[in-house]
């Protein structure tokens, strides 16, 4: 069981191949959920399968939205603070502000 689960996580940590990398790999990955299918992780085969697209998606594709994400985190974190801003103005000006605004965005 330990094999498999360490199998899973290699596969669960592969991003940015090529079509033709995801094809050969595909077939070893349904063998890999079938095996859990067969043992006691049931439960975690059917959500390996449920998230089947993302997987594959994942994959193929490097790109995420963690940028916006943390920009989203740290804007929540400002409203918190000042118990809401009664004027939306000030509000984007501490937001400018907090997230390092001086004329194109910085990645802080």
């Amino acid at each position: 069981m330990y094999d498999a689960k360490q199998r899973l996580m290699h596969f669960l940590l592969l991003k940015g191949l090529t079509a033709r990398k995801v094809r050969t790999l595909l077939p070893e990955f349904m063998a890999l959920v079938e095996q859990f299918r067969q043992s006691p992780a049931r439960k975690m085969a059917e959500t390996l399968s449920s998230w089947f697209e993302p997987i594959i998606r994942m994959w193929r594709f490097t790109k995420s939205n963690g940028i916006t994400e943390g920009f989203h985190t740290k804007m929540e974190m400002l409203s918190r603070r000042a118990f809401g801003f009664r004027n939306f103005e000030n509000y984007r000006l501490r937001v400018l502000a907090h997230c390092g605004w001086d004329g194109v965005i910085n990645r802080v």
